[in-house]
């Protein structure tokens, strides 16, 4: 297979897959997220692999969904939608969360379990594409957080309920506001939480465990594992959450992010959105520190 955007290598019984466009904090592209699962079916088709680790080059796993996407050549990528094939075209205004979800089932309903290894930021799309690894293993100083609910959208995958305690999973998806690795694996999202420098030889050494296991049991213990989500909810629960999350799209404020964006640009208006909140992009200087509310007749 020749990628683009990814790495495919394998050892043993490992299968590494790396996002691969650390220059932009690998943003998560219609050919990137073909590209990624593509190579987990290849993955999954070849018996010499147990375990698959999706990692990524860079100071960050994931900034999130290309906000700013350039065309990209892929043989991943529907010709009929130019998204990844996820069964449907996905035609209706404000589908994407659907879609997203839909393309992130593919992870769940591998045959072989994904183990996640996470660095620096991991935010918005990149905080459901790990989540829905089976297990995640992230550094210390990881930030993971998804920002766009300050002011785009409620979450398009509203993993949060599944995976962190009732309070904090609210704090999560009201605030957008990071928390570190350390954090994220007190509250059980991620399984570890190493030193930076460790984090890729600790993983590779958890993998190496879980793959002395034959593949079917492996594929036996996932499935089993997955069924008792799912008899509790759990997709009707996620793709209702990408119904509301299509309405969020029609709210008052809704196109106030987009209107930054076509008259100032994509980065002045991230820090137009992250500036009260002092983190991200509203760190910087030029963020607005005090803005009026999204909305409002002098936003």
């Amino acid at each position: 297979m020749e990628y683009n955007n990814i790495i495919y290598e394998t050892d043993d019984r490992l299968a590494f897959i790396t996002l691969n466009r650390p220059e932009k904090l690998n943003p998560l592209s219609h050919a990137l997220r073909g590209e990624v699962y593509d190579a987990m079916k290849e993955a999954e088709a070849d018996k010499a692999i147990g375990v698959i680790v999706l990692k990524a080059a860079g100071r960050a796993f994931s900034a999130g969904y290309d906000l700013a996407p350039q065309p990209e050549e892929s043989d991943y990528v529907s010709e009929r939608s130019g998204m990844p094939d996820t069964g449907s075209t996905h035609p209706q205004h404000y589908d994407w969360s659907r879609h997203a979800l839909m393309g992130h089932w593919t992870i769940w309903e591998l045959a072989k379990p994904v183990i996640c290894q996470i660095q620096g930021y991991c935010l918005a799309g990149g905080t459901e594409l790990a989540s829905m690894c089976d297990m995640r293993i992230v550094a210390e100083d990881a930030r993971i957080g998804y920002p766009p609910v300050r002011a785009m959208g409620t979450m398009d995958m509203m993993w949060a309920p599944w995976f962190l305690p009732p309070a904090k999973a609210r704090e999560f998806a009201y605030t957008g506001d990071w928390f570190s690795g350390e954090e994220m694996a007190q509250l059980g999202w991620a399984n570890y939480a190493v030193p930076k420098d460790e984090l890729d030889d600790f993983t590779e050494r958890f993998a190496r465990r879980l793959g002395h296991i034959d593949n079917d049991l492996l594929n036996y213990n996932k499935r089993s594992v997955n069924r008792q989500y799912e008899i509790m909810g759990m997709r009707t629960g996620l793709m209702s959450g990408t119904d509301v999350e299509a309405m969020s799209k029609h709210r008052p404020a809704a196109g106030e992010f987009g209107r930054h964006v076509r008259e100032e640009g994509l980065k002045a208006a991230l820090e137009w959105r992250d500036g009260p909140f002092g983190d991200f992009r509203g760190a910087r200087k030029s963020a607005p520190k005090d803005r009026p509310l999204a909305g409002s007749e002098e936003s």
